[in-house]
């Protein structure tokens, strides 16, 4: 009897780890080590972000909402890292939010190969101005006439097509760079005041140059706009992928026409004060899939190259 309890133990102890095995098997991938993080680490209503995923399988694909919009990942092989840059709408209140991921595994496309993971981030408060510019433009666009209004409507529509499209594929690569070497004359977040009639708030970053200074992409992009509007002059906005879009105000002349794919640093148009101007300047602005995010703090964010592939 006393001989057969040693195999009666390493019975049952070779049972309890096939055990434990089975169920190592069977447990969803997200028990195991996702790890997400955004940059910057403190995130603001108005700011970007940049989500880092590292995942525990190899995946085909990964996707994420985040604050109600959907996320396109791309892969970058060196650093086994997905990323994708996003942004946190202005009337963001502060609190904590989540970021839900959906990988789909190599394995195959059926349901039974995705995998999920969430992560939660706080967002605080930006500190954004709240001076009044009071600024004096002509007549027109304060009290335009009908026929004017008909031109400020049709941009308007053109607005509503353009500017709220998403291109999931990424074009963007490394840094975003200021498009003009000058002082900056007006920031994201002010309120304007024109003629004394309170306006819209300022989404955008003015750079304070004279009329015919070269404007340089912000990065790798294709042209989605390249017409005059009514407020806005002549107006060019560049498509970075991931639903990010540069736009590019006031200009007084074209050097790209839609449907150009230009790299980051390349001449697309020569400032001016077209449109509903004071002066001769450039005004930037910077949208993430429908809302507007400080092309400031844009710049400063540290990004990686484009390398994507499996």
């Amino acid at each position: 009897m006393n001989r057969q309890f040693p195999i009666f133990l390493f019975a049952r102890t070779t049972l309890v780890f096939l055990a434990w095995t089975f169920l190592a098997a069977i447990l969803p991938a997200q028990a195991a080590t996702w790890t997400a993080q955004a940059e910057p680490t403190h995130l603001v209503n108005g700011g970007p972000v940049l989500f880092e995923v590292k995942s525990p399988a190899r995946l085909e694909s990964l996707s994420g909402t985040w604050l109600g919009h959907e996320v396109s990942f791309s892969f970058d092989v060196a650093s086994k890292t997905w990323s994708a840059l996003a942004g946190v709408p202005f009337e963001t209140a502060p609190g904590t939010y989540s970021l839900e991921l959906t990988g789909e595994t190599a394995a195959g496309k059926s349901p039974g190969n995705k995998i999920t993971f969430s992560q939660q981030f706080n967002v605080g408060e930006g500190k954004y101005p709240r001076i009044q510019s009071k600024l004096s433009v002509e007549g027109k666009f304060t009290e335009p006439t009908p026929e004017q209004q008909k031109q400020i409507e049709e941009g308007q529509q053109i607005k509503k097509d353009y500017l709220s499209r998403v291109t999931p594929a990424r074009e963007w690569s490394g840094e975003f760079a200021a498009p003009a070497n000058a002082e900056i004359s007006d920031v994201f977040g002010a309120q304007r005041i024109f003629n004394g009639k309170v306006g819209s708030t300022h989404w955008g970053l003015d750079f304070r140059v004279p009329t015919g200074t070269p404007v340089e992409a912000m990065n790798d992009g294709t042209v989605l706009l390249a017409r005059p509007l009514y407020y806005e002059g002549n107006f060019v906005v560049l498509d970075h992928g991931q639903g990010l879009l540069t736009i590019y105000m006031h200009l007084s002349e074209f050097k790209v026409k839609e449907g150009d794919q230009v790299k980051r640093g390349q001449v697309i148009a020569l400032s001016g004060g077209t449109g509903r101007a004071t002066g001769p300047h450039l005004h930037v602005g910077v949208r993430w899939q429908g809302t507007y995010i400080d092309p400031a703090a844009l710049i400063r964010l540290q990004l990686p190259q484009l390398a994507v592939g499996n």
